[in-house]
């Protein structure tokens, strides 16, 4: 009997704690605020490569400022690096970047390819960036480049490449129409956009480091989106002595100081310490 007692005082107990339910309850509307969201200081559109393994990544890993967000679309390129593909490149701008966040404001739009800039020239592809964006500021792995030069205070460059030997010499032509004294240009010739972004660290370092002691140059621009060095290039000046930018770098700093950030980031090196001038 005591047994008994005990399990239907159990089950009492049981259906006490657990009384049947016909559904969940409904707490209805709740209140909720709306922020700025991720991007509550600057939204930051990048039309990047199909082919690209590289920008999105140094990108996040060099700017990590909160309230600033990066927002990409893809477009279509040829893994060969040659003055036909970049050519082609041109028209598919415009409906790249009106893939990146339809309907919502961007403070800045960037164009991830800088042999393709300089090919189609900056003008045309600000052109084409504001089709889709109209007033937008712009910006693209050359003209943050020129920007960093500026801001840097430095003339006689060292170019580093992975490029086709006619592609280096039209980037010559263009830095030197706007007043840069390139140096020393030097390229790993692989023209394969996939073969870019695999070209190692220490290979990058070592190349950067005979560059230094060529006479008369003064900073180091790392050319192509795909070269990974952006995350290394403060730790690269200490070794060598002078300042280094690269696409990723110099566009993602131009990136911020167009969008109104000045917010010093140490990991970036001397560039990321500097306003735009």
């Amino acid at each position: 009997m005591k047994s008994t007692r005990k399990g239907n005082a159990m089950s009492v107990s049981a259906a006490a704690t657990h009384p049947q339910s016909s559904g969940p309850v409904d707490l209805g509307v709740l209140p909720s605020e709306i922020d700025g969201g991720l991007a509550s200081r600057a939204a930051i559109g990048l039309a990047i490569l199909a082919t690209d393994q590289t920008l999105e990544h140094e990108f996040r890993a060099l700017v990590r400022i909160p309230g600033v967000a990066f927002y990409e679309a893809r477009l279509f390129n040829d893994n060969d690096i040659t003055p036909e593909t970049l050519r082609a490149m041109g028209p598919r701008i415009a409906p790249t970047v009106d893939l990146i966040l339809p309907s919502i404001p961007l403070d800045v739009v960037g164009f991830g390819c800088t042999s393709a800039t300089m090919t189609l020239g900056e003008d045309a592809v600000f052109a084409e960036i504001r089709k889709a964006r109209p007033g937008v500021a712009c910006t693209t792995p050359v003209t943050g480049a020129l920007a960093a030069f500026k801001a840097l205070g430095a003339k006689g460059i060292g170019l580093l490449t992975p490029y086709a030997p006619e592609i280096n010499q039209g980037l010559v032509r263009y830095f030197s129409g706007r007043g840069l004294d390139i140096a020393a240009v030097a390229t790993f010739d692989r023209r394969d956009d996939r073969e870019a972004a695999r070209i190692s660290l220490a290979s990058i370092e070592a190349a950067a480091e005979r560059m230094a002691q060529v006479p008369g140059v003064e900073a180091i621009f790392i050319s192509c989106t795909s070269l990974r060095v952006a995350e290394a290039v403060a730790e690269l000046e200490r070794r060598i002595g002078i300042p280094v930018t690269s696409s990723n770098h110099a566009m993602a700093w131009h990136c911020l100081r167009l969008a109104g950030i000045d917010d010093v980031v140490p990991a970036g090196g001397r560039l990321f310490a500097l306003p735009a001038r």
